[in-house]
């Protein structure tokens, strides 16, 4: 069992960059703006799915030092991609918003990641397909254990 394991933690560690990698190339090429760094696609997504957080709570949930957020949103907010509206309660607490610009590029960004994979899983087999798609809630498991011994 222990080598089943180190078998598949090897596999994984190879094959999940190397897939990312390739997806993030093929978005590159399609893209018609300069695709933002992933640290800031990553804070986009989060602030996309938790409107208004904080820039404590983004730097705990994206797993980043809070001063490097800082920075990323001082850096988008002048680029125009996010918005800092204070805390009604506590001025010194900044709520981060999508702009219209970048709610419009990231969904344009998931869309192309969404048409390139799907051509690729098109390409595969009924087995190979149906192995992957019986795999994405273990995967999700995994990514929430590691999201939680990394905090």
């Amino acid at each position: 069992m222990r080598q089943d394991i180190d078998h598949v933690a090897a596999g994984l560690a190879a094959c999940l960059p190397a897939l990312y990698r390739a997806l993030d190339r093929q978005v590159d090429q399609d893209f018609p703006h300069p695709k933002p760094p992933e640290a800031q696609l990553a804070l986009l997504r989060h602030v996309e799915a938790h409107e208004g957080v904080t820039v404590r709570a983004a730097a705990d949930a994206l797993l980043m030092k809070p001063n490097n957020v800082s920075a990323l949103v001082t850096q988008m907010t002048e680029q125009g991609m996010l918005e800092r509206r204070p805390d009604p309660a506590d001025k010194r607490v900044a709520h981060l918003h999508l702009t219209p610009t970048s709610r419009q590029r990231l969904a344009e960004v998931n869309r192309l990641k969404g048409a390139h994979l799907a051509r690729a899983l098109r390409a595969l087999t009924d087995g190979e397909l149906e192995a992957l798609g019986s795999a994405l809630g273990a995967l999700e498991s995994l990514s929430g254990r590691l999201h939680s011994h990394a905090r």
